[in-house]
């Protein structure tokens, strides 16, 4: 079975920052793309746009992109396909991956590198990834990665990441790599007003509470981008800044009062456990 893959062009995300030099870079990847397929890691923290990044990449060269889930892959070959039963027989389901990497300028999102149900799994991958970007299956033949595309691989690391491995040094050393992290105050800032259409004043309250969190000296947290979109989105539909950091992160409500009163910020509101009114569901 094939499919359209010109269908897979993206639409450019609205409001997306990145740092000049890291366009600058894509811009470089763009160009390398066109001599010969390029390997690209983005990095970073989450909720930080990793995925974002890949998706723009390919709307603003207008590119096919196909995303492929490597949290899922179990076993050598997943990726391309695998034998399948059928009225008592056996036959080969060839999956959107071989297809994908023959399409020339397709760019090839690959999920979460390094969350793979088996490290293994990933061993299929080195030849594509590796110069002479071809590989033989039994099933399928010699696949040849085509012209132009461009593998952008994305991951969180660190041991608060939960099923994620250490990326095998001979495969990390197959990519550029690009690393993303929190916005400045002021970019994220203008994000969330675009966004949402809250106000700035309110926007610049969020970023300053998300800020004075991740910089906790005692407990840090790690609020992204992402967080605090949701956040925002919860402060555009009325709620207070306080309620929406509460149902929006793990973090408790005297802290954030806290914080609030530091950054002068009037709460103005009841203390919700003193609140005596209740209403069914």
């Amino acid at each position: 079975m094939t499919f359209d893959l010109s269908s897979l062009v993206p639409a450019p995300e609205e409001h997306f920052f990145l740092p000049n030099s890291v366009v600058e870079n894509l811009e470089r990847i763009a160009m390398l793309s066109q001599r010969h397929p390029v390997n690209v890691l983005v990095a970073g923290k989450q909720g930080c746009g990793k995925s974002t990044l890949v998706k723009q990449f390919a709307a603003r060269n207008r590119r096919p992109l196909a995303t492929f889930q490597i949290g899922i892959l179990s076993e050598p070959g997943q990726l391309f396909g695998e034998h399948r039963l059928k009225d008592g027989e056996t036959y080969y389901q060839q999956f959107l991956f071989p297809q994908a990497i023959q399409t020339p300028g397709c760019v090839i999102h690959l999920e979460e590198i390094n969350r793979p149900e088996h490290p293994k799994a990933l061993n299929m991958l080195f030849s594509v990834l590796a110069e002479d970007r071809k590989v033989w299956l039994d099933e399928l033949g010699l696949i040849r990665v085509a012209d132009g595309v461009v593998f952008m691989a994305t991951l969180n690391e660190g041991e608060e990441f939960v099923g994620t491995e250490l990326l095998d040094a001979a495969l990390r050393d197959r990519f550029y790599v690009t690393a993303m992290d929190y916005l400045p105050v002021d970019v994220e800032t203008k994000v969330l007003h675009y966004k949402t259409g809250i106000p700035e004043a309110e926007a610049l309250t969020i970023v300053n509470v998300a800020n004075k969190l991740r910089s906790n000296s005692k407990d840090p947290m790690v609020v992204s981008t992402r967080h605090t979109l949701m956040i925002a989105e919860m402060v555009a539909v009325g709620a207070s800044i306080e309620d929406a950091f509460v149902y929006s992160l793990q973090a408790g409500r005297d802290l954030l009062e806290s914080i609030l009163l530091s950054l002068h910020v009037q709460l103005g509101k009841k203390d919700a456990r003193t609140e005596t009114g209740y209403q069914i569901y």
